[in-house]
């Protein structure tokens, strides 16, 4: 009898772990892998990369060809505006008195030129080239080359009171700047504000012409 137990419960125990073998593959199925986890977020990962590198090569190559594009015609531009430069110089070598006065073969050929240079215009601000000319503005190294000082008391120091030649933008940088007379010995610009008394004010009143 004893030995029949001791089979019996040796049958039980060898069924258990049969069991318990046979389930370990499936809850193993049921529960992720962590490596697998981990592998799947660093391919995720490398693909959001991937992804965001692929976008900012492709607006860095739009931003390359758009500035190719706008940019690579700066040299023939320069010539063009050279030419516009000389189409204006005949305009303006005509006399007001002299085109009041002139045949009507004369004033068409004048008109045919004024056209000419606002076809000319034209073309090249359709092309990104634009004129600009400040006369009035304040005086700006960036944008502007002075070729002379004019004496003028009437407007501020530093104003632009003549401009010899207009200046040319292409896009968002300058093709030629403008020749332009400045403006010396004006009127300081004034202060916002006053600050101090006695001498400060009267420092202050004497550079501002007060």
């Amino acid at each position: 009898m004893r030995g029949c137990k001791t089979m019996g419960k040796d049958m039980t125990d060898q069924t258990a772990r049969a069991e318990d073998e046979a389930a370990a593959p499936a809850e193993a199925a049921a529960t992720p892998s962590t490596a697998l986890e981990r592998e799947h977020a660093e391919m995720k990962d490398r693909l959001l990369r991937t992804l965001a590198d692929m976008e900012n090569l492709r607006k860095r190559t739009e931003r390359e060809v758009t500035d190719a594009r706008l940019y690579g015609a700066a040299s023939f531009a320069r010539d063009v505006v050279g030419a516009a430069d000389n189409v204006r110089r005949a305009l303006d070598a005509v006399a007001p008195e002299l085109r009041a006065t002139a045949q009507s073969g004369v004033k068409a050929l004048i008109d045919g030129v004024e056209l000419t240079e606002r076809e000319l215009l034209k073309a090249l601000e359709k092309n990104g080239v634009r004129q600009f000319t400040p006369l009035g503005e304040k005086f700006d190294p960036n944008l502007h080359q002075a070729m002379f000082e004019v004496p003028d008391v009437s407007v501020p120091a530093g104003s632009v009171v003549q401009v010899v030649q207009p200046g040319y933008m292409i896009g968002e940088r300058v093709l030629r700047p403008a020749l332009v007379g400045v403006s010396k010995g004006g009127p300081k610009v004034a202060p916002a504000f006053r600050s101090g008394t006695g001498s400060e004010a009267s420092a202050q009143d004497s550079q501002t012409g007060r």
